[in-house]
């Protein structure tokens, strides 16, 4: 059935067509279009992530070697020029392939939702955190961050099964972490992992009475009075679990619950670490194999930037940074719903390897996914090859 036929052709089979067709007619984003569509477009961005393009003029080039392949990759224009390119990506509404990447979110949350995490737990677990893309302030003027420097955030909220980013905010840099918390879908029984930078009681404490659970990093300078302590077992790295309330006035009122304070010794870092959380019946070292998930987003953070081109933008407008981001993520997530249906084996980073060498080449998708021999030039114990494998 595929013989004949790209590998890129084949991957591009499983974008749902009607729904990023569905999401293109919400914003209009075809009118008075005539030859590049927005799907030309999305698939060119598409090609520059896999393979790593870094400029406009790097898309133009590689695209134009192709020739008559563009056709059975799954173009209807007959050449790309960076021109046409770079304007589609300035004026076509980035709400378009934010819209479809959600699209992609829902199917592949869908397919990873039978994982097991080994935590003994039926709850959604979810990771959040953000990070900060430097850019150049004379290029980037209203991505607001510093005197000096601007950035914007990709605030982040990672599923933990199947590493799913369910939940994407693109905001200035200069945006702190803790006022996203006013946007985050709550779903009730899920469990939150944060960081210090996300501790606002007042906020903490909507989450608890909309019957979701968090756990996080107590800061430093928290006073609290102890209620009752449980017993631990000390050779596994635990300190104290106990429960508390908090001990400052005005903490007291924005928190006037309980809440379950657990020390722990890393053992493999040799860090102490004190946890906040509502979460009261797992045991205490569940609680610190809980937050250990937390690191995930930021593997997902270290991948996207490495291996999707999210560090070198081709637009320098609001919209066209948006775009990027957007169909980067859209990518990522694609590769994640193929392989857990074509390659559930196979690490995503190297079937990304695989994409990235040989998108253009004649053989079925799962001959060149099930090929043994094949071999990355990362090492087996980089943490970002497990990143589908947890």
């Amino acid at each position: 059935m595929n013989a004949g036929r790209t590998i890129f052709s084949q991957l591009m089979d499983f974008l749902p067509r009607d729904q990023f067709q569905q999401c293109v007619r919400r914003y209009n984003g075809n009118h008075k279009i005539k030859t590049f569509s927005c799907l030309d477009q999305y698939i060119s961005m598409a090609f520059a992530q896999l393979t790593a393009r870094e400029s406009l003029r790097d898309i133009e080039a590689c695209l134009r070697t192709f020739g008559p392949k563009l056709y059975h990759a799954g173009f209807r224009c007959k050449r790309i020029s960076r021109n046409t390119l770079a304007n589609a990506n300035q004026v076509r509404p980035w709400r378009i392939y934010a819209d479809f990447a959600q699209c992609l979110i829902a199917t592949a949350t869908e397919l990873y939702s039978d994982t097991d995490l080994g935590l003994d737990l039926d709850n959604t677990i979810y990771a959040l955190d953000s990070t900060t893309i430097d850019l150049c302030l004379s290029l980037f003027p209203w991505a607001t961050f510093r005197r000096t420097k601007a950035a914007v955030k990709m605030h982040t909220l990672l599923n933990l099964k199947g590493s799913i980013p369910e939940f994407i905010r693109i905001t200035e840099g200069s945006v702190h972490d803790v006022n996203i918390l006013d946007d985050l879908p709550i779903l009730p029984s899920a469990i939150y992992l944060a960081d210090r930078a996300y501790v606002d009681f007042a906020r903490l404490f909507a989450m608890h009475q909309a019957g979701a659970f968090f756990v996080t990093r107590a800061k430093s300078n928290t006073t609290y009075r102890r209620i009752c302590s449980r017993p631990i077992d000390k050779a596994t790295g635990l300190v104290c679990d106990q429960t508390i309330r908090m001990k400052n006035f005005c903490v007291a009122k924005k928190y006037p619950d309980q809440l379950r304070r657990v020390r722990y010794n890393d053992p493999e870092t040799g860090k102490r670490l004190v946890f906040l959380t509502n979460l009261f019946h797992p045991p205490a070292m569940t609680i610190a194999m809980l937050y250990r998930g937390r690191w995930r987003v930021e593997l997902f953070f270290k991948w996207i930037k490495q291996h999707l081109r999210i560090k070198r933008f081709f637009g320098t407008s609001s919209n066209a940074v948006k775009t990027q981001i957007w169909i980067a993520v859209s990518v990522y997530v694609l590769v994640a719903i193929v392989k857990k249906q074509l390659a559930p084996e196979r690490n995503l980073y190297t079937l990304l390897q695989i994409l990235s060498l040989s998108l253009f080449e004649k053989m079925p998708i799962l001959q060149a996914f099930s090929q043994q021999e094949y071999k990355t030039a990362i090492g087996d114990n980089d943490n970002q090859l497990n990143l589908f494998d947890l």
